[in-house]
């Protein structure tokens, strides 16, 4: 079956229809491309077509983009010159696009095309953009739930398909820069009034096929392609353009630390287009989206943002055989934060919710979380009065327990206490069915051990939600030693159900995500008791990529947290426990009362609302600032591979099971650089010889936290990089 097809009608408009095989969304692959071409060709070859309507055949949607997938195949397969073939590729789609553009019209009268428009059922998003972008006149259905942008930068990409290139020219630099440089999403009537689009309509179809029936000459010549043509703002030779020119890469460096190649790229491809003819500026905008495509940090982003992510998304890891495990009630144990937060996006899904705590008060605070944050929405326009009430009417508040009776899904958010916890599991268990999945929220604690108070271990599971529950993608599940396939599959669902992304990992202390994080933050921690500068640390974490720096990380999370955690860790390791630097400068910051922002005093000192004011200097006191200071480069490579390692460590134990999850799991988990695609697709891109060879230059200096993993080593002997080794494992999976 094809992607594109055409119908003639009588009135002498041809629909294409765009209706992708097997997809619940459009894609444009090779396949597609060339009918498309080939049904351009045709119908500008037809005398008997008068103009054409490009639509989809799928409901609610137009397209979601290019099958990014291919990009790799045409990299991997080009042979000695890949940019040479990715150039190409790019340039043939330009060309087609801009034979849409100029439809047969004289070159130089401009006249004589034929009136082509786009009818969007729903959202359009990259590929699914540019291509309306080339038509004469885009028509977008009245659909609140669409969505019409350019996302392309959040996967490590620009818009290459012309977006770039005519959505400047359309709308200025300045206008343009929000679904450019942030890949902001609209809402139609949003991008009709933002100029992205030209109508909202009921029909699209009907108004498109309207339109191209009354289109005269005049109405098919782009601004661009007109005599006298400036650009909006001003191009970057004229004073107000130059200035935008200037403020944009301001607010690029300043956002992004230089670590991310798209945004530069980008920038490069818009200014140096700017200043030349459109045509020529296709090409400029086609090579540079080549050199992003050729960098690995893209192909990295790429791959773990949105290969790896769908798979996941789609089941990957799910057991076979299992049947559909949606969850339908769901009791939430503790209605604090964590379980506040719960109850609201499982609420936001759909899921009855039953909510509780100790006391009603309890309970209805935990409640009042959904209502705030309804409240919120509401006073933005997202949210309707309607939509509230039947959100909230899913949600039951109460301290009585025999109200999870007929509930299909438990998840236990109480205090961090084995003892609490394993009360509530046996209290719990003698009201719900036994077929019923239990699941503990916990953050640091085995569940194997946890399960102990369950009479059905099987049926037993982690489900460790990050914070805050309802801003954070991801979800990472944990299998305990007798945990089932069917309690697996079961919170494989419910978290797709609540659209999250999960990983699936094997039980130990910290399990995967912690696990990484912990030495983040330690790793900082030391090098203040060595005298670091704290905004060196936290500045060259930014640079890295990291959202913020572990020292203000710490406190964000709060250092008592911290504290706790790691009385507990050594209480239950005994001997075996670690002694650290780190540790004794957390329980210092403990016991003098700096608690991290909730006390408004901690490694930052704070005005009363709570804004930070800068670092807090009483530190050096107890620990004096180092005559010497160490390298940007020396404090960024402590940083990485406090984390990789442990990534690696993590993988050789069997805890992580898959490397796609590894990377995938980092950059949404604790927002692990996510320029680099994850620990994983770092390693490879640096190189494991490289990798072993810094372990030993570290472990040399600072101590065996940084000894070579004896996978690493292996994979450094052999020239083995971890998606080249346990790639194919993963897609066989």
């Amino acid at each position: 079956m094809a992607d594109f097809t055409m119908t003639k009608g009588d009135d002498g408009v041809a629909i294409i229809t765009w209706d992708v095989p097997g997809k619940s969304m459009n894609v444009m692959r090779f396949d597609g491309m060339r009918e498309l071409n080939a049904l351009i060709d045709e119908a500008l070859a037809d005398d008997s077509v008068k103009g054409i309507v490009i639509t989809s055949g799928k409901e609610g949607s137009f397209a979601g983009g290019m099958d990014l997938t291919q990009l790799a195949v045409i990299r991997d397969q080009a042979g000695d010159d890949p940019a040479a073939a990715l150039f190409d590729f790019t340039m043939q789609g330009h060309q087609m696009l801009r034979k849409i553009e100029l439809a047969g019209m004289d070159p130089k009268t401009k006249k004589g095309g034929k009136p082509i428009a786009a009818a969007l059922p729903g959202t359009a998003a990259g590929i699914g953009l540019e291509l309306p972008l080339a038509c004469h006149r885009i028509f977008a259905a009245n659909n609140p739930k669409a969505r019409i942008g350019l996302p392309e930068i959040l996967v490590g990409l620009f818009p290459g398909g012309g977006g770039t290139t005519r959505l400047v020219r359309k709308l200025g630099a300045m206008a343009a820069a929000p679904l450019l440089l942030e890949g902001k999403m609209m809402t139609p009537e949003k991008a009709k009034a933002a100029g992205v689009i030209d109508e909202v309509v009921d029909d699209p179809v009907a108004a498109a096929r309207e339109w191209v029936l009354n289109a005269k000459d005049s109405d098919l010549v782009k601004p661009w392609d007109a005599k006298g043509y400036k650009m909006p703002g001003g191009a970057p030779y004229h004073p107000a353009g130059f200035m935008t020119f200037v403020g944009a890469n301001v607010m690029v460096n300043g956002k992004t630390k230089g670590a991310y190649p798209a945004p530069k790229a980008l920038l490069s491809a818009v200014y140096e287009g700017a200043l030349v003819d459109f045509d020529t500026a296709l090409r400029i905008e086609a090579r540079w989206f080549t050199n992003l495509l050729m960098n690995p940090s893209s192909s990295a982003m790429v791959r773990s943002l949105f290969v790896n992510k769908e798979a996941l998304e789609k089941g990957a890891v799910r057991p076979a055989g299992i049947p559909d495990q949606r969850v339908k009630k769901l009791g939430v144990l503790g209605a604090g934060m964590m379980g506040a937060g719960i109850a609201l996006v499982s609420a936001q899904a759909g899921i009855e919710v039953v909510l509780i705590d100790r006391d009603q008060q309890s309970a209805d605070r935990g409640k009042a979380y959904t209502e705030a944050y309804l409240d919120k929405g509401m006073k933005r326009g997202k949210v309707t009065a309607e939509k509230k009430e039947a959100m909230l009417n899913l949600i039951t508040a109460t301290p009585d327990l025999e109200r999870l009776e007929g509930c299909d899904l438990i998840i236990e958010a109480v205090f961090e206490d084995p003892a609490v916890k394993a009360d509530m599991t046996r209290k719990v268990e003698a009201i719900i069915p036994e077929d019923c999945i239990f699941a503990s929220n916990t953050s640091t604690l085995p569940i194997t051990e946890l399960a102990k108070a369950s009479k059905r271990p099987d049926q037993f599971i982690g489900i460790h939600f990050f914070s805050p529950v309802e801003k954070m993608a991801l979800v990472e599940i944990i299998k305990g030693r007798e945990t089932g396939d069917r309690a697996v599959a079961k919170a494989l669902d419910y978290v797709r159900q609540i659209r999250k992304t999960s990983i699936v990992v094997n039980d130990a202390r910290f399990f995967y995500a912690n696990r990484c994080i912990i030495p983040y933050i330690n790793e900082g921690l030391r090098m203040v008791t060595e005298g670091v500068k704290m905004p060196l640390i936290d500045h060259a974490a930014e640079q890295l990529g990291f959202p913020v720096g572990p020292i203000q990380l710490n406190d964000e999370t709060s250092i008592d947290l911290g504290a706790k955690i790691a009385r507990a860790t050594k209480a239950a390791m005994g001997d075996a426990y670690p002694e650290s630097p780190a540790d004794d400068l957390i329980f210092w910051m403990e016991e003098i009362g700096r608690l991290g922002r909730k006390a408004k005093a901690g490694f930052f000192e704070y005005d009363e609302k709570g804004k930070r004011l800068g670092y807090w200097h009483g530190i050096e006191e107890k620990y004096p600032l180092a005559a010497e200071q160490p390298s940007l480069r020396e404090v960024q490579d402590r940083l990485m591979f406090a984390q990789v390692l442990e990534a690696v460590r993590a993988l050789e134990e069997g805890v992580l099971m898959d490397i796609r999850e590894g990377d995938v799991g980092a950059i949404l988990g604790w927002g692990f650089a996510p320029w680099s695609g994850g620990p994983f697709s770092w390693l490879d891109i640096v190189g494991a010889a490289y990798a072993a060879e810094r372990c030993d230059q570290l472990e040399a200096k600072y101590g065996e936290r940084f000894k070579c993993p004896a996978l690493l080593r292996e994979m450094a002997e052999k020239g083995q990089t971890f998606y080249g080794r346990f790639g194919e494992q993963a897609k066989a999976a």
